[in-house]
């Protein structure tokens, strides 16, 4: 009995674990079906022995703690004790707790076999997965593949360009080098040429008074001649009547007749339509080679200041822009008033019996203004942004007529040459171009050392100054650099006294300097006042039209005044600004002063 429920049991343990006993498995032995076990195992131990390892280990166990029980029970069957009945319960105590040992390890098996289908199934997804990115990366190695060959081809095709590109640069630097050599043989043959003109000049001026010795000294022996010659005058009859009375006379001395006759006609030809056409002619030709032509001289307004008065009263202050003002300028006829800021408009304002009234604003730029200016005859107006450009505009208009763009960072300063088809323009790109305004094009570039923040414009010349304190002169007609002056400190502005006598630079320094450009020394005057102080990098300083005062705006709002011919303040204009004054500017009549700050308050000042 004890046999039948053991092999009852391994039977259940092999329908359990999944294994399925031969027919007639009650009839074989115990090695028989162990050995059946264990080929299967060894079997499935060959295919799968890393994953099904922990199964196989409980298995084990299991059939050894089964055999272990049913060579306990054989024996005790086979060789029965007197103790009977205390052995056999406590076989079958063991028994039963073998049984539920079996029964717990069947479990196991079952939770084990879950567990290797679930791991088969992510097995199975992993293997999927390891397809796909091969897939991926076999992919991948295509794409690669071509890009190689992309980064080849555009490797040579960068190897075509670099050449095409050092060709180009080595034409370019021969074009540059010939461009030098040929400016260099411009400016021999313009000297050749100026010195050609002297000589000309001094030979013709040279023959002019040789001519002009010979004529004196005709002169005096034709008046020598008259003088020693006799001649009768009859009271009663005319000059031919006394001609033909004394033919004696003139068949004697012929050439005392013809001599007060050549002598009236050389008069009279001095004097002569012909005389006059050719000095006409003369003075022609000459203007011909001047800046301007007879034409822009007539209609060019010339402002004449005879004294020009000090301030001192504000007359009217409102709030001219949203934003803060940079730029200030009165047109040449003092009636107009151009101001320009942050806001990126002009403003015009009409000057009238002591006070402003708004006329037009400008539009166009797209950035804030830094400098602005009138033409002479005030029917332009160029101004300066911070967009890189300069811009150009009739006075009734509100849009611009020209953009002047090609400078690569902002433009500091902006102003009408000398020609008047021609502005000057700089730049924190530390560049300064001259264009044409027929063309809207630039046609001359100097490259300068320093950041340029003003200039101004005199007769063949440009002057700017520099963050570098330095003051350079350049010539317009070779566009290079002829002198140097140094400053104090930074210069933050530059102005030209309306005769052209005098410069005035602003410098960070808290100081006026004024230079003499008749000498071009380096000897100078300063101008320096208790409480003044530079408020920015671009506060600008005014000459009064007559020449006689300094003006400047100080850090604290107020306004300082300096006289040129004693060197000291000569007042003090404050309490009209709270912030720091930008730019100044006086009238050309020497009525009125305005200035600006960085709040859009504009004051103007008078003496009445």
């Amino acid at each position: 009995m004890a046999d039948e429920t053991v092999m009852t049991d391994a039977a259940g343990v092999s329908e359990r674990s999944g294994r399925v006993l031969a027919p007639g498995g009650g009839g074989r032995s115990a090695e028989s079906w162990k050995k059946d076990i264990v080929r299967q195992l060894k079997h499935r131990d060959r295919s799968q022995h890393t994953m099904f390892q922990d199964l196989i280990r409980f298995y084990t166990q299991l059939l050894e703690k089964t055999s272990l029980a049913k060579g306990i029970l054989s024996c005790s069957v086979r060789h029965p004790s007197s103790d009977s009945s205390s052995s056999v319960s406590s076989l079958l105590q063991r028994n039963s707790q073998l049984k539920k040992t079996t029964g717990e390890l069947a479990y196991q098996v079952v939770e084990l076999q879950q567990q290797i289908k679930i791991k088969e199934c992510v097995l199975e997804e992993q293997h999927a997965r390891l397809s796909e990115e091969e897939r991926w990366l076999a992919g991948a190695l295509d794409a690669r593949q071509e890009l190689q060959e992309r980064v080849g081809q555009v490797q040579e095709e960068n190897g075509a360009l670099k050449m095409k590109y050092d060709s180009l640069l080595e034409r370019q630097r021969e074009a540059e080098t010939r461009l030098r050599e040929e400016k260099v043989k411009e400016g021999h043959l313009l000297e050749d040429m100026i010195h050609l003109k002297k000589q000309a000049a001094a030979r013709m001026n040279s023959r002019n008074e040789r001519r002009s010795r010979a004529r004196q000294a005709n002169l005096q022996k034709e008046l020598q001649t008259a003088a020693r010659s006799k001649v009768t005058v009859d009271s009663c009859s005319s000059a031919p009547t006394s001609r033909s009375t004394s033919p004696k006379k003139e068949n004697h001395d012929p050439e005392s007749t013809e001599r007060p006759h050549n002598r009236l006609f050389r008069s009279a030809s001095a004097t002569s339509p012909r005389i006059l056409s050719s000095i006409r002619e003369l003075f022609e030709k000459r203007r011909g080679h001047s800046v301007c032509s007879l034409e822009e001289d007539l209609m060019c307004p010339v402002g004449i200041c005879v004294s020009a008065r000090v301030p001192v009263r504000a007359r009217q202050a409102l709030e001219a822009h949203e934003q803060g003002i940079n730029a200030v300028r009165f047109s040449s006829s003092s009636d107009l008033l151009a101001t320009g800021g942050t806001d990126r408009v002009i403003k015009l304002w009409e000057v009238r019996a002591g006070s402003l009234t708004h006329r037009a604003t400008l539009e166009g730029s797209t950035e804030g203004v830094t400098c602005i200016d009138f033409n002479p005859m005030g029917l332009r107006i160029l101004a300066a942004s911070y967009d890189k450009s300069a811009l150009l505009w009739q006075r009734d208009e509100s849009v611009p007529k020209l953009t002047l763009t090609g400078h690569s960072r902002k433009v500091t300063a902006a102003r009408f040459s000398s020609l008047p088809h021609q502005v000057v323009t700089g730049s924190a790109d530390r560049t300064i171009r001259l264009w044409d305004l027929h063309r809207a094009a630039c046609v001359q570039v100097a490259d300068v050392p320093s950041y340029c923040s003003d200039l101004v414009c005199s007769e063949n010349s440009i002057i700017s100054g520099h963050y570098d304190c330095k003051i350079r002169v350049w010539d317009t007609r070779t566009v290079s650099c002829v002198q140097e002056l140094p400053a104090q400190g930074k210069v933050t502005s530059l102005d030209i006294s309306p005769d052209h006598r005098q410069l005035l630079s602003c410098c960070r320094d808290d100081c006026l300097q004024l230079v003499d450009l008749r000498r071009w020394s380096n000897d100078r005057m300063c101008f320096r006042a208790e409480g003044f102080k530079c408020g920015s990098d671009s506060t600008k300083a005014v000459i009064s039209p007559d020449g006689c005062f300094l003006a400047a705006g100080s850090a604290d709002g107020t306004v300082y005044i300096w006289n040129f011919s004693t060197g000291k303040l000569e007042t003090r204009l404050p309490d009209q600004h709270s912030s720091s004054i930008s730019a100044v500017s006086w009238s050309l009549s020497g009525e009125h002063v305005v200035s600006v700050d960085k709040r859009g308050l504009a004051v103007l000042w008078s003496d009445i």
